[in-house]
Formats: C-alpha cells, structure tokens, sequence
C-alpha cells in the first residue's frame, strides 16, 4: 500500500506541530490541578494497556516485560531495563519458547 507523499509530509507536520506545541504553551496554559492529576492517571492507564497488548500472544514476551518491571523496580537506567527484557525475550525465543 503506497501512500501520498503529501499524507506523509502532512503526517509528518503535525507531529511536528504537536511536538513543539507543549514546550511553546507550557508557560501560557494553566491546568486545574484536578485535571493534570486526570491526565497523569490516564498516561499510566494508556501505559498499562500498551504493555499488556504488546506482551500478548506466547511467553516469551510477557517474560520480557516480567524482567523490565523487576529491573524497573529496582531502578535501573532505562539502557538496562531495555535490554534485559530484549535479551530475555531473544533468549527464551532462541531456546523455542514462543
């Protein structure tokens, strides 16, 4: 499927757009703290739902993102945390693990 280089210049322009509007506005924007909480909340649940759709479909995956959490927990640099759970994915598939 061959899309318009106009859709991507378009795509590519208001993620540009969305990217430097938040650095622009954050000083003329004012949040009420109830919502900047709402908004932290459904970060965390947007989160949540990413990893366990991306962790689906075998074992070798969910192990992966069993090894980031430990790793994560235990406050490891965000290097390390990605590729313990890369190598313990690579690993396990290596092994046949699906």
């Amino acid at each position: 499927m061959d899309m318009p280089i106009a859709a991507i210049v378009a795509l590519a322009a208001g993620t540009l757009a969305f990217r430097l509007a938040g650095p622009l506005l954050r000083g003329r924007v004012r949040l009420p703290p109830r919502l900047e909480a709402l908004l932290s909340t459904a970060a965390l649940v947007l989160l949540f739902a990413l990893v366990v759709t991306s962790s689906s479909g075998g074992w070798a995956r969910p192990a992966g993102v069993v090894v980031a959490g430990a790793l994560a927990l235990r406050r490891a640099p965000f290097p390390v945390i990605v590729i313990g759970a890369a190598a313990t994915t690579a690993l396990l598939r290596l092994i046949g693990v699906p």
